[in-house]
């Protein structure tokens, strides 16, 4: 079974060296899966990301990640690219869903990190555009954590999207309930925006 698309052994070695040095370990092991999109959750400090790269390449796991437009500016943004970020522009609307489903159709390996609060500070809902690009690329969504409360992170159970968006974010609201944020008091209500009746 083909399996995840892999870093080189001195990315693996830089991301081991990181987290040795900020004191955190890695729990399991890389997932077996060519394609996969990650939720990185809970996302409530600026460390989150590097620990949670830190995390995929001590896995040897090659991933690209979304983030927004304002974090890449020169000549930070060039090293973010390299590190495997997507920017995304949150005020200029763009079909990032459809562009997503389209890398994971060109590509037999491809996994990407998405943090479906989007932002630091506590929020009402999710976004769910890493569980409509899952769904339409048909592909597994694999959750990925940070438990400050053990200084550990790793990959949790894979959920296999239904197409009954709600249904699938309560078996996901149920395995982060046990992990432990940065800042547990910006950590906002794991759920999907109310549809608008019309």
């Amino acid at each position: 079974m083909l399996g995840p698309p892999r870093i080189r052994k001195t990315q693996v070695w830089l991301g081991k060296l990181f987290l040795k040095m900020m004191g955190w370990k890695v729990e399991g092991g890389a997932p077996n899966l060519p394609k996969f999109v990650a939720v990185f959750a809970p996302h409530t400090s600026v460390w989150d990301l590097p620990i949670m790269l830190s995390v995929t390449y001590a896995l040897g796991i090659e991933c690209k990640w979304l983030g927004k437009k304002e974090i890449f500016h020169w000549p930070v943004g060039e090293l973010l690219k390299w590190f495997g970020g997507i920017h995304v522009d949150r005020v200029v609307h763009q079909n990032m869903v459809w562009q997503m489903v389209r890398k994971m159709n060109e590509h037999e390996q491809y996994i990407i990190g998405i943090s479906p609060e989007g932002t630091r500070n506590k929020s009402g809902h999710w976004k769910t555009g890493f569980y409509y690009i899952a769904h339409e690329a048909r592909v597994p969504i694999m959750l990925a954590y940070l438990d400050y409360g053990h200084k550990a992170g790793g990959f949790g159970p894979v959920i296999e999207t239904t197409g009954d968006v709600e249904s699938d974010i309560e078996s996901i609201r149920k395995f982060y309930h046990s992990i432990t944020p940065k800042y547990p008091n910006k950590v906002g209500m794991i759920t999907v925006k109310p549809r608008v009746n019309t």
